[in-house]
């Protein structure tokens, strides 16, 4: 899987007097086999090792310089020699609190860097790769010529080699003149006593062939691999060849086979102990995963910097690229601030699916601001969390007359439309106040361990609470999904979005995974089955997030197979839990493959996922994500892990779990104990292999009037769906009996049917003491259903709609 390794780039002082920066990538997954460090060679930079940090990464730590004057890398105009290039080395390693041994890679004059590192520090090496290096540098003809002109000319010729010189002029003439050129190393390699590695490309022509060929011989019991077809860049002309050679040297002295995984490479078996469910893990799938240390705006820009001219978004006829939506984003950005905003200010979007709204996020992140989302759709509700999240503005499409609750907390109101202003609200027409303003990014700095987000729960069994959720939380969720569907191709996969982005997994699945791979997002306003196949027909995507209410409807559309579905490669169903009939029944009808996962908000939101090639267990969740950990507590005290097979609550660990709620440290405390485990109140089981299944909400779950163990919707509702009468059902428990709220299908069945059903199925406590036909559920933004919502309705007798049947 290609990762963009740009947003793993930090910058890392060396020097104060004068300050001097150093650039390193450092791609760091949790738990790795090794460490490798990568230095380039005279005139190179780090991303010369791209195909090697690409490929190590996913099991190991990898990090790459570029050197003093390189790069991205600061270029004094003084200080070259080769014990400060040393010296810059070291502090990076400390800085990066890198202090066990590592494997230290050079190429060419990078290989002179590492043998001096490697003298100078043989404890801090576990093993040395020497690519393309040589005893001395010496270099001749045009080479010598360049180098030697006058530093004025050198710099009027640098636009002419920046394709192939990354060095700053007066950088590389110092490093030629004091660092290069006097350097030899002969007697420095014949003190080497780390495991060493020469690897050769049998076309070099660069230096003096000699000055390649004794190398090995010189270091003491170093192995030499001449890999051929090949010349000066070898790791760029052969790199497949290169990671197998430094692979197998680093691994030549395992023990016994038992050591080795699946791809040869050490078995983390303290991971896959504690992690039962590694082991099903596709073999591209990493089991932990770095998670970039930057804010979540740097999504958009390294899909801008790779894809510019892509599509980012296709809403009904009008398409931005990403450059587009990347300047729309800044000038709100630059707008926002014009309005006073300050970092950290909290900003409410109150919009529907369109593109404003991801320009809203992104300009909002981009402005230091946070993001204030809610999936609640009664305006007094709303309102209510404007007030609680102290937001300062608010970007809305609705009357601001909406907004009188609030209007002495709110200062600005940005409206999309028409503007109605309110006496102490100040209104502003959202294209009017952006037309002016900069396209370029203020490029405010941002902690990507602070707030980006503050989500509002949709409150599906108790009052909505505001989630705070960091850069940090976002990216890990974003990268963990990427890392779960390593098939995806950057740059071209079309997303299908109907979820909407107030809702946790609608901002994860329909805008963050997308923006991550640069994929272009065909966007909704909302769902309808109709729309949805129209718009699948019509722009062919190959990815569709959403509920279980969605595929239902969509299996049931007449004429689905004709709309192109098979363009799909997944439907990723979340949300809620998603019935057997109903995965069965979508797939057989489109052929489409639709797995579940599982997900909260107070986790970013996703947590497992079932795999989507291999081993897909229907009924389950699936597997936790890469860098996931998942319990299962008992219910009683939830203070000892059952079983597996045995019920419990389920209790997640990650770097996607939330920093907390919004003004409850109480109720915080309560969920999200001291060591980072969440309680998520779902009553859950984890098989033998790691595959987890959801039961039910614990606020769900009822002791039967004649029993001691619990009961659950679930078991009920999956024996409803298999009657063919029946379309949607959702069981409650209303004085320790089951009661089932049925959709039907067509004409309405007898509840003696369905009861006398569930009686043949089901012990007899389960069996629904009622049945009440309903035209629809009241449901979430989302679309999953308000259980508890239809208990109250049931119990105030509300409503024409609703038909009550029982046995008696």
């Amino acid at each position: 899987m290609q990762l963009d390794i740009e947003l793993y780039r930090y910058s890392i002082t060396v020097s104060s007097s004068p300050r001097v920066r150093i650039s390193v990538i450092d791609i760091a997954p949790q738990a790795p086999n090794h460490t490798l460090v990568f230095l380039h060679g005279f005139g190179g930079h780090a991303v010369q090792f791209a195909f090697q940090l690409q490929d190590f990464a996913a099991q190991n730590r990898v990090i790459a310089l570029d050197l003093r004057g390189h790069g991205k890398s600061d270029a004094p105009e003084g200080g070259y020699s080769m014990p400060r290039i040393v010296a810059d080395v070291e502090i990076v390693l400390d800085r990066l609190g890198v202090h066990q041994p590592v494997v230290l890679v050079g190429h060419s004059f990078g290989g002179a860097v590492a043998v001096e590192f490697a003298v100078k520090n043989p404890a801090r090496l576990s093993h040395l790769v020497l690519i393309a290096a040589a005893g001395e540098f010496r270099v001749g003809g045009r080479q010598r010529l360049g180098l030697g002109m006058p530093l004025p000319l050198m710099r009027a010729a640098e636009p002419l080699t920046r394709g192939w010189v990354h060095a700053r002029p007066h950088a590389l003439k110092a490093w030629y003149r004091h660092i290069m050129t006097p350097w030899n190393g002969w007697d420095l390699m014949t003190r080497i006593r780390t495991p060493a590695l020469v690897i050769l490309g049998n076309r070099d022509q660069v230096f003096p062939k000699a000055a390649f060929e004794k190398v090995a011989e010189t270091i003491p019991k170093a192995e030499e691999i001449d890999l051929g077809a090949s010349g000066h860049m070898v790791h760029l002309e052969r790199p497949d060849a290169v990671n197998r050679a430094i692979e197998s040297f680093i691994h030549s002295r395992q023990q016994s086979w038992r050591e080795t995984t699946r791809s040869g490479t050490p078995d983390r078996s303290d991971l896959v102990v504690k992690r039962p469910w590694l082991k099903e893990y596709a073999d591209d799938v990493p089991f932990t995963v770095a998670v970039p240390n930057v804010p979540v705006q740097q999504l958009l820009r390294s899909a801008v910097r790779r894809f510019p001219r892509n599509a980012a978004v296709i809403f009904d006829d009008e398409v931005l690229t990403y450059r587009q939506l990347n300047h729309a984003a800044n000038r709100l950005a630059n707008a926002l601030l014009a309005l006073g905003l300050e970092p950290g200010d909290r900003v409410f979007i109150d919009l529907p699916n369109r593109p404003e709204t991801i320009v809203a996020f992104f300009g909002i992140l981009k402005a230091a601001g946070v993001a204030v989302l809610s999936p609640e759709s009664d305006p007094d509700l709303r309102a209510g969390q404007i007030a609680d999240s102290g937001a300062r503005i608010v970007l809305t499409g609705a009357p601001l007359k909406q907004l009188d609750a609030v209007n002495h907390f709110v200062r600005h109101a940005v409206h999309v439309g028409a503007v109605h202003p309110l006496e102490t609200v100040a209104g502003h027409a959202y294209k009017t106040l952006v037309k002016r303003q900069p396209r370029t990014s203020p490029d405010l700095p941002a902690d990507p361990a602070g707030i980006a987000v503050l989500l509002y729960t949709g409150g599906t069994t108790a009052a909505p609470r505001g989630v705070r959720l960091s850069h940090r939380n976002l990216l890990a969720n974003a990268t963990q999904t990427r890392h779960w569907l390593p098939g995806l191709t950057p740059g071209a996969e079309r997303f299908l979005n109907v979820l909407p982005y107030t809702h946790s997994y609608g901002l994860m699945t329909g805008l963050l995974l997308p923006v991550a791979l640069a994929a272009t997002i065909i966007l909704r306003s909302g769902f309808e089955a109709g729309d949805a196949l129209q718009a699948i027909k019509k722009h062919r995507p190959t990815l569709f997030p959403g509920s279980p209410g969605m595929y239902l409807a969509l299996a049931n559309f007449p004429g689905v197979r004709s709309y192109g579905v098979d363009s799909i490669k997944a439907c990723l169903s979340g949300s809620d839990s998603l019935p057997v009939e109903v995965q069965e029944q979508f797939e057989k009808l489109t052929r489409g493959r639709l797995i579940e996962g599982y997900g909260l908000t107070e986790a970013s939101p996703v947590t497992h996922v079932n795999p989507l090639s291999g081993q897909r267990r229907v009924g389950s969740i699936g597997l936790p994500l890469p860098s996931t950990e998942a319990r299962i507590m008992d219910l009683k005290a939830g203070q000892e892990e059952v079983e597996p097979e045995h019920l419990g609550e389920l209790q997640v660990r990650g770097p996607q779990v939330m920093l907390g709620y919004w003004k409850d440290p109480e109720e915080t405390a309560r969920i999200l104990d001291e060591t980072g485990w969440l309680r998520t109140g779902d009553v859950a089981m984890m098989d033998a292999d790691g595959y987890f299944r959801i039961v039910a909400r614990k606020a769900d779950m009822w002791i039967p009037e004649h029993g001691n163990d619990p009961a659950f919707p679930r078991d009920v509702e999956e024996v409803l769906y298999e009657v063919p009468t029946v379309k949607e059902a959702a069981v409650v428990a209303i004085a320790r009996q089951p009661v089932a709220f049925v959709i039907p299908r067509g004409e309405t069945p007898e509840a003696e049917e369905l009861i006398e059903y569930c009686r043949r199925r089901l012990p007899e406590e389960l069996v629904p003491k009622l049945v009440v036909f309903v035209k629809d559920f009241p449901r979430t933004f989302i679309g999953k259903i308000l259980r508890r919502e239809l208990a109250k309705r049931f119990e105030e007798q509300q409503g024409s709609e609703i038909r009550v049947e029982s046995t008696g």
